[in-house]
């Protein structure tokens, strides 16, 4: 019998895998760990079967088996199972941000150590090569999916993947900005950081925003999430907010843009018509979108807060931020279209 200490394993290993490997490798009964999950046997039993079913899997059937001799294998032999989480996270963000786009595939040999990703029309030489063990840990978790196998099997993202990766995008986003506001608070007084830090700015010409991430995204049928449409929307918003200068961040509501929410600072840049301008057509098109949809178009397009942090604070459900930002570009587009179909005629009036 396999010495295996499950509880042992790495962080990142699914529980039904782990389910998988205690009764397969400790001689565990279905029973006992019903009992231990506080479940119905049959749920364990259809878990087993659904992890043993996926063994035909190449690299499913690798990483199973290096977990199992987890206890009995010498460390520091390139072994990727023993890599935290947060490596395997980060590692994992590129190869998916790559396989998102359409016609990425991952292909790996049999025999072969590293796997490569490549993408239809690119040059032959064109490649990015995968550890065998990190497209191992990616199709256990559910990330990548086997869609040709043989010889030369061929995998693509899945949508848990693509959850993922919007979910590590967005924490690493929020990070970044918790360390630009961290080094930018004063150590001798928290009333000065919070004046210091009421613009909310942080991201403001920094690396990606959320529209640009899910402007990256496809659905099942190889459309774009967000077309490129309602991505220049949010752009149009976030250019007037940025050129109105509106300073204070409005607290789920449209109706705080008005004149008292700007500091005396601003007031230069409010007499210059470009600005006044900026700030009318801002002030027009959250109250458009209704309380809801401007919150989550405020935080996103304006602010750029990950999507992660906007539910969090909105008290919102996970993964529903992309569909309700979505909803909101939606709108915002048609107002805007609403707009630039008036103004011709308003022209002519005046």
């Amino acid at each position: 019998m396999c010495t295996l200490t499950v509880s042992k394993l790495p962080d990142w290993v699914p529980e039904d895998a782990l389910r998988y490997l205690e009764h397969t490798e400790t001689g565990q009964s279905i029973r006992k760990l019903a009992r231990r999950a506080g479940c119905h046997p049959s749920t364990i039993l259809r878990q087993v079967r659904r992890i043993e079913n996926q063994r035909e899997d190449p690299l499913i059937d690798g990483m199973l088996t290096e977990l199992a001799g987890w206890n009995d294998t010498p460390r520091g032999e390139g072994r990727f199972a023993g890599e935290p989480v947060t490596t395997l996270e980060d590692r994992s963000a590129e190869v998916m941000t790559r396989l998102a786009h359409p016609g990425a595939v991952l292909a790996i040999a049999d025999g072969m150590e590293n796997a490569v990703v490549v993408r239809q029309g690119d040059a032959a030489d064109v490649k990015f090569p995968v550890p065998r063990g990190l497209a191992g840990a990616m199709a256990l978790l559910g990330w990548i999916s086997c869609t040709r196998s043989g010889r030369l099997s061929r995998y693509q993202i899945t949508q848990n993947g693509r959850n993922a990766l919007t979910r590590i995008v967005a924490d690493r986003e929020n990070k970044a900005r918790s360390r630009r506001e961290s080094s930018a608070v004063p150590s001798h007084g928290m009333q000065q950081a919070k004046h210091q830090l009421r613009p909310r700015r942080s991201r403001y010409g920094a690396g990606e925003s959320p529209l640009d991430m899910l402007a990256r995204l496809v659905d099942k049928n190889g459309d774009p999430f967000l077309p490129a449409d309602l991505v220049q929307a949010g752009k149009r918003l976030r250019e007037d907010f940025e050129v109105a200068q509106v300073g204070q961040h409005l607290s789920q509501a449209a109706s705080h843009f008005d004149s008292r929410s700007c500091g005396a600072s601003q007031a230069l840049q409010r007499s210059s018509p470009c600005a006044r301008d900026a700030e009318r057509r801002a002030k027009q098109a959250l109250p458009a979108l209704g309380s809801g949809l401007s919150d989550i178009a405020l935080r996103c397009c304006c602010y750029l807060e990950g999507l992660e942090a906007a539910e969090r604070q909105l008290g919102w459900s996970a993964r529903s931020g992309k569909v309700v930002l979505r909803i909101a570009l939606q709108q915002l587009k048609t107002h805007y279209d609403t707009v630039d179909g008036a103004e011709p005629r308003e022209r002519k009036i005046g």
